[in-house]
């Protein structure tokens, strides 16, 4: 009995230090990231969209969508723009109220995955699951090369969103102007 015992002790522990080191590769990777440029998939609902989006630290982000209504995303830091090129209509929202307030925010991020377990998805993915008042988002990492592959949160009509992101860039050079609002009317 002793034996079994100590043979699923042995097990739990290489488990947890496994999981324990994909977390910590995952964290020293993410920290040397000012910026990241990606090609992204989107289900929203039933809906699927691509584009190409510039993240870059803190809170900035800039996304064009390739579908019929041309949408372009952007965030200065403080608001977030949904733009419509097809009809030059747009929607400026707080990014405090968005799940953007936390994926764009990298200290933030870091800060939660040292204190969560985190968890393996499908022997693939390794997930955290962040939470704050205003919003929740679930990050998923490649397990074996520890990059940022996707996120999952709920937008603000409560409509699941999964992003998956590909082609990825890291810390190339960045236009400012991307990150600029339009003026308010």
């Amino acid at each position: 009995m002793k034996k079994i015992i100590f043979f699923f002790v042995i097990v739990l522990n290489f488990f947890v230090s496994a999981d324990a080191s994909i977390k910590s590769q995952i964290i020293k990777n993410f920290k040397r990231i000012d910026n990241i440029s990606f090609n992204f998939k989107q289900t929203i609902g039933e809906k699927k969209e691509e584009g190409n989006c510039i993240i870059k630290y803190p809170k900035k982000i800039y996304c064009k969508y390739n579908n019929f209504k041309k949408k372009i995303i952007v965030s200065n830091g403080k608001s977030l723009v949904i733009k419509n090129r097809a009809t030059n209509q747009y929607f400026r929202y707080p990014l405090k109220k968005t799940p953007l307030n936390i994926l764009l925010n990298k200290e933030y991020i870091i800060e939660q995955m040292q204190n969560l377990e985190g968890k393996i998805i499908n022997d693939k993915y390794f997930n955290f699951s962040l939470k704050n008042q205003e919003s929740e988002i679930n990050i998923f990492f490649d397990k074996d090369s520890y990059e940022l592959i996707g996120w999952q949160t709920e937008d603000i009509y409560q409509n699941l969103v999964v992003t998956f992101i590909y082609n990825i860039k890291k810390n190339g050079k960045i236009n400012k102007k991307y990150f600029q609002l339009p003026p308010l009317n």
